[in-house]
């Protein structure tokens, strides 16, 4: 496949008519130049850089020079708050050998990165960012010795098809009990090092997000919501609890995994793959009354479906839908979401296929209150000073933007570390044409 990425607003406002995915716009992008204050720490504009995983740490999981470099860059470019990427928080749950991991050792090291941060966009933009650590368990995804070690909350059909997964690697409950401990620890860590805030992260079928949808798995952590959400709720209760009150504790989730129930979360459970927010509405809910004050959305799962939750224009296979139906349906289904509790402010994610369209898409939306901060994943790869250009021009150049040729994942899928390969192509197209034969 090879579809145009929107490279003018004419292409965007054709296409957006033509597919009837109405995807609003708005002319003037200052509202993204507000600034937005959680638990008393003030974000000076809309834009957040994405956690969007590097998977170049020493092998112990401190910050290695590609690591200080990418937060370097994105320090430098603007944004007023920085998600910084999955970091493990036991080594068993680690994604691949070069995965960031925060233990006692590892600490100051990245206590000496977000220092580095916080001076870099003092000096460059005069304020200093808003950075949040995510922390996770990898679960299925596991890989920490460069080799598959999944530890699953179920067995799943739709992945493991005729060669399931074996029993001894679906985790205890007493293990999931011990997760949460790391998870809080995690967060506690986080805030040691400088961090403003710990996202838990349930997102994009690890652990944590693998149990929302553990319909039919037994014990405390599967058939109920409750039950399928206590490892997010009382991880981020019990982070809460043992961190300070100005500390944000925050998750990035999938609201709708886009597979059937009663494997997929966020899906209607009549057997088709409609989204069904009901379940996301009573979970935010929940947090809300614990404290959290700000929640990031995601969608799909990137192993799986990733034209769900980052649409493309070249990828691995033919996507049974234009990627601009995919944007709308993850920035409409946030802004359902959003319409459902106004009270809990909301990041959005999955715009970088909207080229130099997304500004005017995302100020659109946080106008109509959809949602309060706008997410750039994949654009922060290729376009690191993204958010500059737009307070201070208005407008992203075409020829910096991500063209959503799935490169990045392509070469972090064979083992190398992942970045932009065309427009940080100095750095990263070697790797990719070492670990991708240069295709």
């Amino acid at each position: 496949m090879n579809r145009k990425v929107y490279m003018t607003f004419e292409d965007f406002k054709r296409q957006n008519s033509e597919l009837g995915t109405n995807l609003p716009f708005a002319d003037s992008t200052d509202i993204l130049n507000s600034s937005l204050t959680i638990q008393g720490k003030e974000i000076k504009n809309r834009l957040v850089c994405q956690a969007m995983e590097g998977c170049d740490s020493t092998p112990d999981g401190r910050p290695d020079e590609l690591t200080k470099r990418r937060y370097k860059r994105l320090a430098k470019g603007g944004a007023g708050l920085i998600w910084y990427e999955a970091t493990a928080v036991m080594q068993e749950g680690r994604a691949n050998p070069r995965q960031l991991y925060i233990n006692e050792k590892t600490l100051d090291a990245f206590k000496a990165q977000l220092e580095d941060i916080k001076e870099t966009g003092l000096r460059e933009n005069g304020f200093e960012p808003v950075v949040i650590m995510q922390v996770t368990h990898s679960g299925r995804y596991s890989k920490p010795e460069g080799k598959p070690a999944p530890l699953i909350a179920y067995n799943n059909p739709i992945f493991e098809k005729d060669n399931p997964i074996p029993a001894d690697r679906i985790v205890t409950d007493e293990y999931i009990d011990e997760v949460k401990e790391k998870l809080i620890l995690g967060a506690r860590f986080a805030e040691k090092a400088g961090f403003d805030g710990a996202d838990i992260k349930c997102c994009h079928r690890y652990l944590n997000c693998e149990l929302l949808s553990a319909y039919n798995r037994d014990g405390r952590y599967g058939g109920s919501l409750e039950n399928r959400t206590r490892l997010l709720r009382e991880s981020i209760k019990g982070a809460i609890e043992s961190c300070s009150s100005d500390f944000i504790v925050s998750s990035r989730i999938n609201i709708y995994d886009g597979f059937e129930y009663p494997y997929g979360f966020g899906v209607s459970k009549d057997g088709g793959l409609d989204f069904d927010v009901t379940e996301s509405e009573w979970l935010f809910r929940e947090l809300y009354k614990y404290g959290v004050r700000l929640m990031n959305i995601t969608m799909g799962n990137p192993y799986f479906n990733p034209h769900v939750n980052r649409p493309f224009a070249m990828g691995g296979y033919e996507a049974q839908e234009h990627p601009l139906e995919g944007v709308a349906r993850v920035l409409n289904g946030i802004a359902e979401l959003k319409s459902r509790v106004p009270e809990m402010a909301i990041i959005s994610s999955a715009v970088s296929y909207l080229g130099v369209a997304a500004p005017n898409v995302v100020a659109a939306y946080i106008k109509n209150g959809g949602f309060d901060l706008a997410g750039f994943g994949r654009t922060i790869f290729a376009y690191p000073d993204f958010a500059n250009d737009i307070i201070k021009k208005g407008a992203m150049d075409k020829n910096r933007c991500c063209i959503c040729c799935s490169k990045c994942t392509e070469v972090m899928r064979a083992g190398s570390t992942p970045g932009c390969v065309i427009r940080d192509r100095e750095v990263y197209a070697p790797l990719y044409k070492e670990f991708c034969g240069g295709k």
